[in-house]
């Protein structure tokens, strides 16, 4: 942070978040003030409010080492999420690494279209499900099953990821949210290969959810260089036409959910209408779901085959 040959300043708090903002900002950086906070928080471990009470403060040299790396690894690009080790999701911190997809916004919706299932279910049977059986399917950080079961603490969930990385990622976010270990499973599985192999899974869940790879190939190119350099490939091709991946967990959902069962899924947004047209007369009480800003990008669909349905208010 100093050319060779000049004097070192003395480098407070205000001097770091000042001079992060002004080399973050000549680097691209879309908004350079708020990544300075975080890298400054991150070094230091103060919070956002402390940063702007403790101006005069000096930082140490291991924090002036680890604030050096972290502005190094945002000024290439690298999402700051990877940088802190650490993502916010719904009422969570979660911890994530470049082997798990950093959790979206967008996906806190599909987690609250599958908690108003729920709870409109228990209310239309007048008993419910006291302990709903879920399964998440390309589970990532675990940020989907984590929040369902901190939200819905009577479900059970089991959670599956191809990648053994991100196996050990939600298991470490189970552990650190001291969640109870008997709710929570967590597995490596090609989706849910494995379950369609056990005949003793097959009509055994409630709710299977899933946020897939799902970005058509095509787009890949187009993403911006923090997602595309930086996040798992695996976690995010969806194939030709984004639906791949989609299809497949079609099948295995028409094996696994109990009728009446509810499938949620998040998917591209030119994608709905086509993935809708995918579900076959083995699923009905279709519906497409916009995002926060409106776009279409979520698509519900309950398992043939029960007369109790629950309707969750979406686009046909």
């Amino acid at each position: 942070m100093t050319a060779a040959g000049e004097t070192a300043p003395v480098w407070t708090t205000k001097a770091a978040l000042d001079w992060t903002q002004g080399y973050l900002e000549r680097k691209g950086d879309e908004n350079p003030r708020l990544s300075a906070q975080w890298l400054l928080c991150h070094a230091t471990g103060l919070s956002r409010l402390e940063l702007y009470t403790c101006f005069d403060r000096l930082l140490t040299p291991n924090e002036l080492s680890c604030l050096r790396e972290a502005v190094k690894r945002r000024g290439a690009g690298e999402p700051l999420q990877y940088i802190r080790g650490l993502a916010a999701f719904r009422h969570l911190e979660l911890r994530v690494s470049p082997k798990v997809l950093i959790p979206r916004p967008e996906t806190e919706t599909l987690v609250q279209l599958v908690l108003d299932w729920l709870n409109q279910r228990q209310r239309a049977t007048q008993q419910g499900c006291d302990h709903p059986c879920i399964l998440d399917i390309a589970t990532g950080s675990g940020c989907i099953a984590l929040s369902l079961l901190q939200e819905y603490p009577d479900a059970q969930v089991l959670a599956t990821d191809i990648s053994p990385e991100a196996v050990l990622v939600a298991e470490e976010n189970a552990r650190l949210l001291k969640l109870d270990e008997a709710a929570l499973k967590v597995i490596q599985d090609d989706l849910a290969g494995s379950l369609i192999d056990d005949i003793g899974m097959h009509g055994g869940f409630d709710v299977i959810i899933s946020n897939p790879p799902y970005i058509p190939t095509v787009e890949l190119e187009r993403l911006p260089r923090e997602v595309a350099d930086f996040e798992p490939v695996l976690a995010l091709d969806g194939g030709a036409d984004g639906l791949e991946i989609f299809r497949r967990i079609i099948e295995q959902a028409a094996v696994l959910l109990k009728p009446g069962g509810l499938l949620a899924c998040e998917l591209y947004e030119t994608s709905l209408d086509e993935a809708a047209a995918c579900l076959d007369q083995r699923y009905n009480h279709i519906a497409i779901h916009n995002d926060l800003v409106g776009r279409p990008r979520f698509i519900t669909a309950e398992r043939a085959g029960c007369d109790i349905s629950v309707a969750i208010a979406g686009e046909d």
